[in-house]
């Protein structure tokens, strides 16, 4: 809780100082189809698991402050519920599907190339704080991604978004989780980077100028 008010007082300073400046302001809305990943963590013959974390429906939203043309900063967050089925090593072979739920906050760096008056292409390079809980057990690790999109103006003030991103968080599963016969926990000392594509859109509103 600390550390998303400190998270909403800058997003409310950052905003001040754009609107200081007369930069455009725009909130944008996500949703997004993503696809699965293998994940595994082999630390030796009898502490090791290995599995998926399935795709989902993710959907977010971001203020993004555009002080020219052709560049934004964005402060975005989006979320994905879903499944993990897993196989592990706890006296013996065994298998489980645990509930997953992944947070990312994500500051957002938005390069622009106009091709028209109604569409606006972009590239993005994201940083920042992937959370993940598995079952019973979190974790909090690096997360990254990079978008590539297309804004489609129906309005001047309101528009389509197409694109696609890449999500990853190095070292996000293990070494904060191993499976067992009472669920997720702690232990796993060896690593998984996890990588996640999804396909999707939403919406983009211009609040200012």
């Amino acid at each position: 809780m600390k550390n998303l008010f400190i998270l909403s007082l800058a997003i409310f300073g950052f905003v001040l100082a754009a609107n200081a400046q007369h930069a455009e302001i725009r909130l944008n809305g996500y949703t997004m189809g993503t696809f699965k990943d293998k994940v595994d963590s082999y630390y030796s013959s009898t502490d090791y698991f290995n599995g998926t974390i399935n795709g989902g429906f993710q959907w977010g939203a971001g203020i993004e402050i555009k002080p020219n043309k052709l560049s934004g900063i964005e402060f975005l967050y989006n979320r994905l519920d879903t499944k993990a089925p897993m196989t592990y090593y706890n006296g013996g072979i065994k298998s489980g599907t645990y509930d997953a739920g992944i947070n990312n906050f994500m500051l957002a760096v938005n390069r622009y190339f106009v091709s028209t008056s109604k569409v606006e292409g972009y590239g993005s390079v994201l940083a920042g704080v992937t959370s993940f809980k598995i079952g019973t057990a979190t974790a909090t690790k690096f997360g990254y991604g990079f978008r590539l999109g297309a804004n489609v103006w129906a309005t001047p003030k309101v528009g389509l978004k197409f694109q696609a991103q890449l999500m990853s968080a190095s070292q996000a599963v293990g070494g904060g989780f191993y499976f067992g016969t009472g669920g997720a926990g702690a232990g796993v000392s060896s690593y998984s980077s996890f990588y996640q594509f999804g396909l999707g859109g939403g919406l983009v509103f211009k609040l200012g100028q």
